[in-house]
This record gives structure tokens, sequence and C-alpha cells, in this order.
């Protein structure tokens, strides 16, 4: 009886131990996953999670959830706060940590599955809006919908999760919304033994030029110190390739060691010369990514450093650099402080020597939001940003958006999503194209990833780099041509086109019947236009394919004005006192004249001088042609051929003509003038006389 009595106490008192030993060996698990998860080491600290979660034994404990250091719960680009008063369960503390981890490494399928045990579970109500979010990310819109509108519903919910809930619903309808794909668009997979060899391909980058890029990979082969404790197909180098002779992409290159280290190395871009701004990270601590700087000779590197504080700030990220073809400037992205939520694009001004000056200067919105934007690329001869983000009505995880700068207000317009196949309902970035916006490359995970079967891995390496090919840029311009006064069409005009770039040869095509014109225009034009008719003064436009990213027809009138039978006033021409020199203001309206006459190449003008009748006769038209002709020179000393001018002084002879009061053309000969009572309009009817104007004496 004793023997059994102790035999139960021993069994009761083994059961405690492991009780406790297991209960221990959970804290312990937790913390440590804790301590990933801060670090956003998600593989690490998923492996523990599922430690703690695979062991059923006391998991309806009530914990804290921050219990252990959880202020890693707060992200910088995700900040979803908890109630750290609430108590939880370790099983639901640890699936939404669980679930938390894989939607950080962007495996949406398996987020999903845990999101929804967690919202169902109740002890997380945001995990309702990031359930609906990854439904989001997998192109289930009309199920994501739903999960926002009962989320709405529920107490305990952030305002944060609730403002994010609004924006991704937004997202949903524009992505329900969208016009079908554009078939003329390729996007493809890239060769899997150059570019996708390894375990994961992304960042491609040109290298001065369509015909050379770097991109990242991690693949068998790569840097690694120490070969039992690492895995290079796990760790990303910094690669190259370019073409050869007949077009082809030779096999890539590792750039080794010192550029490359034990460490991650990615997202490269070389400036014009010698230097190479790439991101490093790693393991250790993943929230740690800072942009450094390497020097290299005949394709041999200096040892790299870190950018100062201008760039990396301690305990931020600093990732994604992106130099200007005049290395004066470079683009990143970064989570620092003093911006607008997550990850923000900046640019930072740089020294002959390439190395950052003066303060980093976020772009501001519309660029930035309050969510991520990454993975900068300008197209310098377009004055297009893309970049990705997870904001901006993105259609499912990250999405490549584009945004163009306009230089008259010095800023970028409203970004816009690019749409499919450039952006999947998968993570889209890092996407670069040539001058011509014809060929280029882009990253994403759309793929299904081979290695993600078993349910402790993770996807974030499923990383694979694609082609795109974009259509041929077709633009269209067409109108009509009209007579200013009557508005009415004029048949047989002619249009005449004049590159400024001077890709094109100068011609000319003649409106129909109707007044009609249209043409095919070709891309990266800076076109001059130019509309002419017998009888009337032409008409001129400028049009730009320059810049523009996308096909479009332009529609351009032109409004021709007839030319009148008597003389053109040029108002404003002043001289000095009994001289014929010209006052400064004179040039002002002269330079008006130049540019008139350089539209109407075709014709010939008389510059006509004219006075009052005070002083001779002989001195007015000495005096006014000699104001003529200082007119005459001054447009030929600026071009216009002296063939196309004459000077003629008419003195007091050829009074102007105003209509009196009764609307009746009268001319305002000195008898005129010095009948009226009016003393202040006698002066200003004796200026009218003292004028100068121009007759259009022939058009050819």
């Amino acid at each position: 009886m004793i023997k059994g009595i102790s035999g139960v106490l021993l069994f009761s008192l083994l059961f405690l131990g492991i009780n406790n030993s297991f209960a221990q060996s959970k804290k312990i698990w937790i913390y440590q996953a804790d301590n990933y998860y801060e670090k956003q080491n998600f593989a690490s600290a998923l492996r523990l999670y599922h430690m703690v979660l695979d062991d059923t034994l006391g998991l309806s404990t009530r914990v804290l959830p921050y219990e252990v250091d959880m202020s890693n719960q707060k992200f910088k680009n995700d900040s979803s706060a908890v109630d750290t008063t609430k108590n939880v369960s370790i099983g639901g503390y640890v699936r939404h940590q669980i679930a938390m981890c894989y939607r950080y490494s962007h495996d949406y399928t398996k987020a999903a599955q845990y999101f929804k045990e967690s919202a169902e579970a109740g002890e997380y109500p945001d995990d309702y809006y990031y359930y609906g979010n990854t439904l989001m990310y997998m192109g289930k819109y009309d199920s994501a919908l739903a999960t926002f509108e009962h989320f709405m519903t529920l107490d305990g919910t952030t305002d944060n999760a609730l403002e994010r809930a609004f924006q991704d619903m937004s997202g949903c309808v524009f992505a329900k919304n969208l016009e079908e794909s554009d078939e003329d668009i390729e996007v493809k997979l890239s060769d899997t033994i150059i570019f996708n060899k390894g375990t994961s391909s992304y960042a491609p980058m040109f290298w001065g030029g369509p015909d050379k890029l770097i991109f990242t990979s991690a693949r068998a082969g790569g840097i690694v110190l120490d070969p039992l404790e690492q895995d290079s197909r796990y760790l990303s180098d910094l690669y190259w390739t370019e073409k050869d002779e007949e077009g082809n992409w030779m096999s890539a290159k590792n750039f080794g060691r010192p550029l490359n280290s034990a460490r991650h190395e990615a997202s490269g871009a070389f400036n014009d010369g010698n230097i190479i701004y790439y991101t490093r990270w790693s393991d250790v601590d993943r929230k740690e990514k800072h942009i450094y700087l390497a020097r290299m000779i005949s394709m041999k590197f200096f040892e790299s450093f870190q950018l100062d504080s201008a760039v990396n700030l301690p305990g931020y990220q600093s990732i994604n650099p992106f130099i200007t073809s005049d290395n004066k400037w470079m683009y990143f992205s970064s989570d620092r402080p003093g911006g607008y939520g997550g990850l923000d694009i900046y640019k930072i001004e740089l020294d002959e020597f390439g190395n950052p000056m003066g303060d980093a200067i976020n772009l501001g919105k519309p660029v930035n939001s309050e969510f991520d934007e990454k993975t900068p690329f300008y197209h310098e001869v377009s004055n297009t940003l893309f970049f990705s983000s997870d904001g901006h009505e993105s259609i499912g995880g990250l999405d490549i958006f584009k945004s163009t700068y306009d230089k008259d207000v010095s800023s970028f317009r409203k970004p816009e999503n690019m749409g499919e196949p450039i952006n999947s309902t998968h993570d889209d970035s890092y996407y670069v194209i040539d001058d011509n916006l014809r060929y280029g490359f882009l990253t994403s995970n759309r793929s299904d990833c081979s290695e993600c079967d078993s349910l402790y891995s993770l996807c974030s390496h499923c990383y694979k780099i694609y082609d795109v090919v974009q259509p041929e840029l077709e633009f269209k311009i067409s109108g009509y041509v009209y007579d200013l006064a009557t508005n009415e069409v004029i048949p047989g005009a002619t249009v005449a086109f004049k590159d400024v770039s001077y890709q094109w040869e100068h011609f000319e095509i003649t409106a129909d019947e109707n007044g009609y014109y249209e043409h095919d225009l070709i891309p990266n034009l800076q076109l001059f236009m130019r509309a002419s008719m017998i009888d009337y003064f032409a008409d001129k436009a400028i049009v730009f394919t320059q810049g523009e990213t996308e096909s479009r027809s332009y529609r351009q009138d032109f409004y021709l004005e007839q030319i009148p039978e008597g003389e053109i006033t040029i108002e404003g021409i002043e001289y000095d006192f009994d001289k014929a020199t010209l006052r400064p203001e004179s040039i002002v309206i002269l330079n008006k004249l130049l540019d008139f006459l350089e539209l109407n190449n075709n014709l010939k003008i008389e510059i006509r001088s004219h006075t009052d009748e005070r002083g001779s006769a002989e001195y007015n038209e000495r005096l006014s042609q000699e104001r003529a002709q200082s007119v005459v020179d001054y447009l030929i000393e600026n071009g216009i051929p002296m063939d196309r001018l004459v000077a003629k002084g008419y003195g007091e002879n050829m009074p102007a003509e105003v209509p009196d009061t009764s609307g009746n053309i009268v001319a305002l000969t000195p008898e005129y003038i010095y009948s009226l009572d009016d003393k202040e309009l006698q002066k200003e009817y004796h200026q009218r006389n003292r004028r100068t104007a121009f007759f259009v004496l022939e058009q050819k």
C-alpha cells in the first residue's frame, strides 16, 4: 500500500516536473522566437513558434502577449498595436505570430490559414483585417471585401487596422474594375540558367546600358565563410551578365570577394564610372539593412564601406539605391523617422567622388504613402519614377507604379498602377526598362514555389526575374484648320512638321477638303508644327511624344487669321525724343515681331514709321525713315533676311484712322484733331499718328 501510494506520488511529481519543464521550454522558445521576430528573421522565428504550437501541452495557459519583450509587435511599416492588458492563450498568441511571420515573408496562402484560425478564436480582432488583407493579396477580392466588412463591425479593433481596411477595400474595388489585361505586353520568366538558376533571383539593374545587367541571386556556389554553417542557396550575392555579339546573355558571374561576403548583398546600382552602391544585411538582425559603396579598378573592388548617417540611420533600414545617369543623385528607400509611414523613397545629392552630401530629401506625397514604397527606378528619358508599393490601390502585395515628374510644378504626379500583366496578385517590384520603353525586367513571386511544400518553410526565397517586352509605342495626331474669325474650316491648308530633336526629316502634309489632317508620330519627338494658307497668317503648335510612357492620340487644331488689306500697327514701339534710337521697352515688342516673322517666313513686309504734323514735312519724313530703318536693322541683326524687309518713312502723310462718335471712319488730320474740345483726346490722337506699323507686300 505504501509502495502504491509512493508510486502515485512519484508519478504526480514526475508529471508536475515534466509539465513545468515543458512550460519553461515554451517560455524559452517563445522568448527566442520573439527575439528573431524583432530582428525580422522570420524563418528562425517560425520554426520556434511551430515547436511551441506542435507541443500541445499547456497551450490553453493564459499569458500576457507582451510577457516577453513584445514591443516588436508594432512594426514601423505595419503598426498593429495590441492591448497589452488583455490575457490571451499561448496557442492564440503563437498562431497570431505564425500568421505574421508568413505575412511578412509574403507567403499569403499559409498566412491566410493562420489568420483565419486566429481571427475566429476571437483573441485578436485585428486578425480579421489581416485575414482579409491576405485574401486580397491572393486575388480573392470578393472574399476579402466581405471579410473587411465583417471586421468593421467588431469591437476591440485598432484605428490603424481600420484605416488600412478602408485602403485595402479601395484596392479591391480598383482591382475588380481593372480593364482586361494588355495582351500586347509580354511578361515571361527570364532564362533559368543565367538569371533564375538559384533559389531566389531579383533586383535587376542596367549597368551602363540595356546590354549589361547586374542582379541579385541566392544560388549554389555563392560566397560563404563557413560551408558547414552557411548555405549559399539562401544567401544573396551580386552577379552580372552582358550580351554577346549575337545579342544573347552570357553566363552570370559572381562579383566575388570583397564585394560579396558571408552576409546578404543585394539591389546594386553602378554610376557611369567605377562605383557601385548596394544593400547589405545579416540574418543576425535583418532590420539592420544599409547601403554600402565600393570602388573598383578593372573589375577589382576595394573594401566597401557603409554610407554615413545622411543615408543610413542606426536602427532603421536604407535600401534599394538607384543612381541617375549624371551621377548627381541617388534615390533610395528608408523607414527613417519623419516619413509618411513604412518605407518612403528619398533622394540625396552626390559629390564628384560619389559621396552623399547634404540631407536626404523625402519625395513626399503623392509618391510616398502610409505604406511601403521601395525599389525606385527613375527613367530619365520620360522623367518617370517607377517604384513598388503595397499602398496606392495595390491589387495585391507589392505592385509596380509609375509617377511622371511635372517640371512646371516641380513635383511628381499621382502614381498610376501599371495593371496586369506587369502586376499580379503577388509581389511585383524592381521594374527597369530601357530608354525606348520597350525591353525591361521585373521581379515577382507570382509563380508557384516548389520549395514551399514544408509546413515550416518560407516562400520569401521564391522571387524570380521576369523579362518584360512592351509593345512599340504608337502615336497619332489629327485635327482641323479653321478661319479664326469665322470658325469655318480651311480646305487645303499646309501643315508642316519639324522635329527639333532631328530624329525625323522635316515634311509637310495638306489638309483635306474638310480642313482635316492626320499623321502617325514616333516616340521621343519634340515636334514643332506650323499650319499655313495663302492670304492667312500662320499658326503654330508644339507637341511632345518625348516622355510619354503609353501610346496616345493627340488632337491639335489650328486657327489662322486672314491677312488684312491695310497696315497693322505695332503697339508699344517708342523712340528717344527727336531721335531714331529704339527705347529698351521697344525691344520687347520687336522680339515678338521676330517670332511672328519666323513663323510666317513666307512674308515680305514693309516697316512703316509715321509722325504727327508737328515739325516740317521734310524733317518728319527724314525722322520717320530713320526710325523705320532702325526697326529693320534690328530685325536683320536678329536673323530676318534682308530681302524680306523694306523700311519706309511716311512722315505726316498717312494719318491714322479711327471711328468718330457716329461710327464713321475719319482720318486723324490736324484739322480734325484741333476741332476737338477734349485736350486729352487730342494728345491721344497725336500719339496714334506717331506710330510704327507693318504692311504685307508679298506672300510666297
